[in-house]
């Protein structure tokens, strides 16, 4: 992060000073909310959450070294040196400063949102720009509107760009994100069912990601995939066509950027044949492209980051080079090869209907004595859980994986509905715990495990035992 003055916070975040004391050319050099971080010249905001309120650890901030606050209450006690801006809402004073401090830099920022695949999609497209680029890129998947300011917090003067993920539950939260960001480019990965439970309908869903366009900077570059059949409806809005400057990619025929001959049962990854469509010398351009990663589904973030390299003038070279050294975040696939033949994919982090069913193709593909998907409940789905887990087991029976085990109550619609298939090895347990003995015997050479469910079923703790005892 670059150097910000009192001056500007107090201007971007229509705060009050409370104390006229300390010079408004005043230094803060990071942008910090927890004080056990708190370095000298930082500036702590008190964010107010649903179990913490962060006011209590101000003082104790300032004490550390931090040299002001942003606070939502007057405090009691004001520390003589420190600075203390108040404003209604400390959350949204955060997100105000971020706005602010972006704009102060004139690069390529990458939005990326989407119901699944947003931080798989990120960490490609950081991963092809890193060739060429200094790139700062959303860690993690902090997301939401602490995690987007963090990122946008990180730039400083020699980010050359900025790939930002947006994550939402909520109608009008990936409104405020974009607005935040201010995005020269943005991406859509898909419209799936993720969050469906709060927002009613997969067109709602379309319509909280169609969001991001409202930030988005006039002639902007938007990636969008060509196989979503929600996405595909935005060729229709004509004032969309005319603004944002569109690139779609996927299988389909007339993709910009299109895969064929996809070979998923290659075990170290993935190979396909990119074709390059409507190029300047209008010859369609194909490769053969090997991507470190398994999964059909890893064909996506490899065409966006393509069409978005290309924009940014980067070699055929150099976006190879960086689809070769992707690597995913913890948690998203992550496949742990360990003795005996055993593999583990540890796709853990969250779950809906679209990525566990991706997740189950790729254990179906991956050559096996035995495969076998430990699956658990997949929350927010709302009034269509009971329906969208049975899809999960049908597509289990379909793909015959050979053993299933399902952890929690809603995930026992998955085992109903596979048992219905015609699979005949499945067990449910209420939770984790109770399945470890199970999975402790199915360990054996050359067996492979896909673990999967929404985060809050810590199912990445039973993968984690499965791997210290194989």
């Amino acid at each position: 992060m670059e150097n910000i003055t009192l001056k500007e916070i107090i201007e971007s975040t229509n705060g009050k000073l409370l104390t006229p004391d300390i010079p408004e050319d005043t230094i803060v050099r990071r942008v910090i909310s927890d004080n056990r971080k708190a370095q000298a010249g930082d500036l702590f905001i008190a964010i107010v959450g649903e179990k913490m309120d962060g006011h209590k650890f101000v003082n104790p901030a300032l004490n550390a070294g931090a040299v002001g606050a942003i606070v939502s209450k007057e405090p009691e006690e004001m520390l003589p040196g420190k600075f203390y801006v108040l404003v209604p809402d400390t959350l949204l004073a955060v997100g105000d400063l971020a706005s602010y401090y972006r704009m102060q830099f004139q690069i390529p920022v990458i939005a990326v949102t989407g119901s699944v695949g947003k931080t798989t999609m990120k960490d490609m497209i950081a991963s092809v720009l890193s060739e060429k680029y200094k790139v700062v890129a959303t860690e993690g998947n902090y997301n939401n509107n602490i995690g987007v300011p963090r990122t946008l917090f990180r730039i400083d003067r020699d980010t050359e760009v900025a790939v930002v993920e947006m994550g939402m539950n909520h109608e009008g939260e990936i409104r405020y994100l974009t607005h935040m960001a201010h995005p020269t480019m943005a991406v859509i990965t898909n419209i799936g069912d993720a969050h469906i439970g709060n927002l009613g309908s997969r067109e709602n869903i379309f319509k909280a990601k169609c969001e991001i366009f409202e930030g988005l900077s006039l002639g902007g570059l938007a990636v969008m995939n060509a196989d979503d059949e929600y996405l595909v409806k935005l060729k229709d809005d004509e004032n969309l066509m005319s603004d944002y400057k569109f690139k779609w990619v996927g299988e389909d025929e007339d993709a910009d950027f299109g895969a064929m001959s996809i070979d998923d049962t290659i075990q170290d990854g993935l190979e396909f044949t990119m074709i390059v469509r409507r190029t300047r010398s209008g010859i369609d351009e194909r490769d053969t492209i090997k991507v470190p990663a398994r999964g059909r589904h890893m064909i996506y973030p490899v065409l966006t980051a393509t069409a978005i390299a290309k924009k940014l003038d980067m070699s055929y070279e150099e976006i190879i080079a960086g689809i070769k050294h992707y690597k995913p975040t913890a948690m998203r696939m992550e496949t742990w090869k360990l003795g005996n033949g055993i593999i583990i994919y540890n796709d853990t982090y969250n779950a809906n209907p679209q990525s566990m069913k991706a997740g189950l193709h790729t254990l179906a593909n991956t050559d096996a004595t035995k495969r076998i998907a430990v699956l658990g409940d997949m929350l927010e789905l709302g009034d269509l859980e009971e329906d969208l887990h049975r899809s999960v087991g049908k597509k289990a029976a379909e793909l015959s994986i050979d053993t299933l085990i399902t952890i929690g109550k809603r995930a026992r619609y998955i085992a109903d509905e596979a048992r219905r298939g015609g699979l005949t090895d499945i067990t449910s347990y209420d939770d984790a715990e109770s399945a470890k003995d199970q999975l402790n015997d199915l360990l054996t050479d050359g067996a492979v495990l896909y673990f999967k469910a929404s985060h809050a079923m810590a199912l990445e703790k039973l993968a984690q035992f499965c791997k210290d005892n194989a």
